[in-house]
């Protein structure tokens, strides 16, 4: 059982909400509050041993790199002998006291009214290739997350032959005292009838919920940016009590491309050019998404101008009309191997003897 899917939070979640998650789902199956129960027993010592886990920093750390509980296999988790009176302050560790203040105070009160949860959202990180995040297209995805139980259709109980309610008695009532004063409200467990005609699931005990391992598949738009989200509805984990379920996240990981650099909408490129071809104009063959496109550089061309290819670059998200590919040309010298080849050079730059830095000298 993963820790984290039994506690319903993410893996990045903070303490605060591992306490939080921890004393949520205590409140629902401590045997104080489903006395006899012993699936509700058993899902409460899983609990507390994902809790003590969890809410430890060298403890969780271990259990992120092996998926194993770092509690030692001795180690229990009874009911008895805590000081439930015992309270702290600060950001310590909170004792039983803390997390079930109200609990006790309410002893025997059944705290899962049956209000609609929504299910907790899920978050996974996809990479994807920078020709594949521009291309856009299908990519399949699995998520463990928390389904309905199928053997209880999501209800977490199984119809049983009607007896009376154990929580009120029959009475169809239950009571409470704040101070002086005395309570009563309807019987959450019976809805108030006094009678119960169903049993916990045996399968997720009453929890209403079961994980599962699924496969998705998601669609891709093209030209994704890095860190794009994509929202799968209804695939995070299952609400309880009729709510709907959370969403799935799926945050875009773009690699690198070896070529090419984004720029919003645009795609830039750096293209060397020979000398002969910046000073007479060529047509040069540049790399593109859809392979090579031909490029007009026009004589005189210096280094460092740049060329749009127009609607070469990524679709936009906005209307779905492409950037450009923007082609800077980068000038590289010959090697001067040879004497002919110096002496050419010589040449040129008596008959163009035009001082280039004549800018700097005014």
């Amino acid at each position: 059982m993963d820790f984290y899917i039994l506690l319903g939070i993410e893996r990045g979640a903070t303490l605060n909400d591992i306490k939080r998650a921890y004393k949520r789902l205590a409140r629902r199956y401590h045997p104080d509050i489903n006395p006899g129960d012993r699936l509700a027993a058993a899902q409460f010592r899983q609990i507390a041993e994902a809790y003590e886990t969890l809410s430890d920093p060298d403890r969780r750390r271990r259990y992120d790199v092996s998926g194993v509980s770092a509690l030692s296999p001795d180690a229990t988790f009874g009911f008895e002998g805590f000081d439930f009176s015992v309270s702290v302050s600060g950001d310590s560790a909170p004792t039983f006291g803390d997390l079930f203040a109200d609990v006790f105070r309410q002893r025997g009160e059944q705290f899962d009214t049956g209000a609609p949860e929504r299910g907790v959202d899920l978050h996974q990180v996809l990479s994807l290739p920078f020709e594949d995040a521009m291309r856009g297209g299908q990519r399949h995805v699995t998520v463990t997350r928390q389904d309905h139980c199928r053997a209880c259709q999501g209800t977490g109980r199984l119809q049983t032959a009607e007896s009376r309610c154990f929580q009120c008695h029959g009475a169809g009532i239950v009571k409470s005292a704040r101070g002086h004063m005395v309570f009563s409200k309807p019987c959450p467990h019976c809805r108030g009838t006094g009678r119960l005609a169903q049993t916990a699931c045996a399968v997720c005990g009453g929890a209403q919920v079961a994980t599962r391992t699924e496969s998705l598949t998601i669609q891709l738009r093209p030209g994704l940016a890095d860190g794009a989200r994509i929202r799968v509805t209804g695939k995070g984990h299952a609400g309880r009590h009729g709510g709907e379920s959370g969403d799935l996240y799926v945050t875009v990981r773009v690699e690198p491309h070896p070529l090419f650099r984004r720029e919003g909408d645009d795609l830039h490129i750096v293209v060397p050019l020979a000398v002969h071809e910046a000073a007479l104009g060529a047509k040069v063959e540049v790399p593109s998404l859809e392979g090579q496109a031909r490029l007009r550089v026009p004589p005189g061309t210096q280094s460092g101008q740049r060329f749009h290819l127009r609607e070469r670059g990524v679709p936009s998200a906005r209307d779905g009309r492409r950037g450009d590919l923007v082609v800077e040309v980068r000038l590289v010298l010959p090697r001067l191997l040879d004497e002919r080849s110096k002496e050419l050079m010589r040449e040129f730059g008596r008959i163009n003897g035009e001082d280039v830095r004549k800018e700097l000298n005014r």
